[in-house]
């Protein structure tokens, strides 16, 4: 097991939003997290990371307990996550978007080089002088998921990739699930449209009002229709 999480209880401020919520995730495998927006998908990737430290539980990585560690240090352990929004350096160029990622590796070197970025990501390639703010939308999102795998993670936390963006770059976003799941990266899904998720993902678990309300196999999930009506139909 890459990564178990342990009947975690997160609050933001007096809020509690994350009720006795557990998941794991075996090495290999790609798991999506499923749920209406407010369901709790988002707060469970910030506990994960540190970023929204849970109050009770447990967080263990490859055996570790990294409950309560700064951020940095969790990414450092070999998690890479990837936010919704998309934030990058607008005022630095592609290179050094994806430089910054590799830097925060210190001195230990990521099999992730420039050149098989550009290869999954032609794009940034291209536009590799130009400063990140003057991308759009999906190049965007392309070059935080880059950034990020150059900080050489063993565990990768997507949150929310395919939003708001046009159908021919959520193709290239399945496209590059597939690659690197097919070279045994480990994923953590968080995703809103249904049909991505359950294409791409070997498990899912669905979280609502914070709880986690159902987990199974893609298959199991594809025959529960009453499950996915009840918490996942708009």
């Amino acid at each position: 097991m890459l990564l178990e999480v342990e009947k975690i209880n997160t609050y933001y401020g007096l809020s509690h939003i994350l009720f006795d919520v557990s998941l794991n995730i075996d090495k290999g495998e790609v798991v999506v997290l499923l749920g209406r927006n407010g369901a709790g998908k988002t707060t469970t990737l910030l506990s994960i990371m540190g970023l929204n430290a849970p109050r009770t539980g447990a967080i263990r990585y490859q055996g570790q307990e990294v409950m309560g560690l700064a951020p940095y240090k969790i990414a450092r352990m070999g998690i890479g996550f990837v936010p919704e929004d998309r934030l990058i350096f607008p005022d630095l160029t592609v290179y050094a978007n994806l430089d910054v990622g590799r830097k925060s590796l210190g001195s230990r070197k990521s099999k992730w080089t420039f050149e098989r970025i550009y290869n999954l990501f032609p794009v940034l390639k291209d536009f590799k002088d130009k400063p990140g703010g003057d991308l759009s939308g999906g190049q965007r999102q392309m070059l935080t998921i880059a950034r990020t795998l150059m900080g050489d993670p063993d565990l990768l936390l997507l949150d929310e990739p395919t939003e708001g963006l046009a159908p021919l770059i959520v193709k290239m976003l399945a496209d590059f699930i597939e690659t690197i799941k097919q070279e045994g990266m480990t994923i953590l899904l968080c995703e809103q449209n249904l049909k991505f998720a359950l294409k791409h993902a070997d498990r899912a678990y669905i979280v609502d009002n914070g709880i986690i309300k159902y987990q199974g196999t893609i298959a199991e999930l594809n025959l529960n229709t009453e499950i996915k009506k009840k918490y996942l139909a708009v």
